[in-house]
């Protein structure tokens, strides 16, 4: 069993995304959650920033948690460091006491501590009435700040921030080997992130600068980062008729339009999606789609199963729906957290 650490302030949407990577995933408590297996790919999450292999869970006391280290067994070689928190600052433990009273049953057992730089690092987290305990197994990679869209070699308004960008390509099972298509790339903040872990990237948009605009980015990302190791391309091209066949691609990512009307030769909006969730179920099996508003109805009359929906605040006048679809003819498994 694994503790995972959930960052932002919408568990269920962090689990999901979570369960891209672990299976079992399970919500215990405000920012956090355990899974039954995790695999490498929790590096590449974006809203969980740690892994650790569970020691077990007890109530959120200092004392639980030392009654809990005292009868635990395990047998780790080198050096050991003991981090407490309390997560959203919801149970007001001492962290710094849970660290010493931690650290000297370790002593005890005959470990040294190195706070810089440990061989093992153990991870007590409280968050309301739940204490996990747990070794460090992975953390997540968190350079998304590098990549700010007014940062790109070619930026426009209104781009995706990169962390919710990553969030949707592993909710859309974006993984090495896999092609991730957006058929409304805009500047191509989504097939960046689809890239960087290590899906080949697709992108098509109906403006040939914002086409040529998504290339630089993906030419400079692919080009500079170790991580990118697929293949990309992007075109003009309209998301209701794509070139491609049909089942070409693992899953489709895109960000509607908002507003009523697409500034695409003046198409009503509902059918510009309609169309794209149309050509989507034809070459993918699996999507996400966002919108400032729910596109779920419109999903589920192209063919779609819902499997999960979101809502995500961007500030007052703005509400971000997130729909994932799943396009396999036996019934969707759905999710766990709903």
């Amino acid at each position: 069993m694994y503790a995972l650490e959930l960052g932002g302030e919408e568990d269920r949407f962090a689990a999901a995304e979570a369960a891209s990577a672990a299976t079992g995933v399970e919500l215990v408590a405000p920012g956090l959650a355990t899974a039954n297996a995790v695999t490498d790919r929790v590096r590449n999450l974006a809203y969980t920033r740690r892994a650790s292999e569970l020691v077990g869970r007890t109530d959120a006391s200092i004392e639980s948690a030392r009654v809990l280290l005292e009868a635990a067994g395990f047998d780790r070689e080198g050096t050991v460091a003991v981090r407490a928190r309390d997560v959203r600052e919801t149970t007001g433990i001492d962290t710094q006491r849970a660290e010493r009273e931690l650290g000297q049953i370790l002593v005890d057992r005959g470990y040294a501590v190195d706070l810089d730089d440990p061989d093992h690092e153990l991870r007590a987290l409280f968050s309301e009435e739940t204490c996990l305990l747990g070794w460090l197994e992975a953390e997540s990679v968190r350079d998304f700040g590098a990549r700010k869209p007014t940062d790109r070699p070619f930026f426009q308004p209104g781009g995706m921030d990169p962390l919710l960008a990553r969030a949707l390509v592993n909710l859309a099972g974006a993984r090495p080997g896999s092609t991730l298509l957006d058929p409304m790339c805009g500047t191509g903040g989504v097939l960046i992130e689809a890239g960087l872990v290590g899906a080949n990237a697709l992108g098509a948009d109906a403006q040939r600068k914002m086409a040529r605009g998504a290339a630089e980015n993906l030419g400079h990302y692919f080009q500079t980062d170790e991580r990118a190791t697929g293949d990309w391309a992007t075109l003009q091209g309209d998301a209701t008729h794509l070139p491609l066949p049909d089942d070409s691609v693992e899953a489709v990512v895109f960000d509607a339009p908002y507003g009523r009307q697409s500034k695409i030769a003046n198409l009503d909006l509902d059918d510009l999606v309609a169309g794209a969730l149309s050509e989507a179920r034809r070459v993918a099996d699996r999507a996400v789609v966002v919108g400032d508003r729910s596109w779920a109805d419109v999903a589920r009359q192209q063919g779609w199963t819902v499997e999960d929906e979101f809502e995500r605040r961007v500030h007052r006048s703005l509400v971000r729906h997130i729909v994932v679809l799943d396009g396999n003819d036996d019934d969707a498994l759905g999710s766990d957290f709903r």
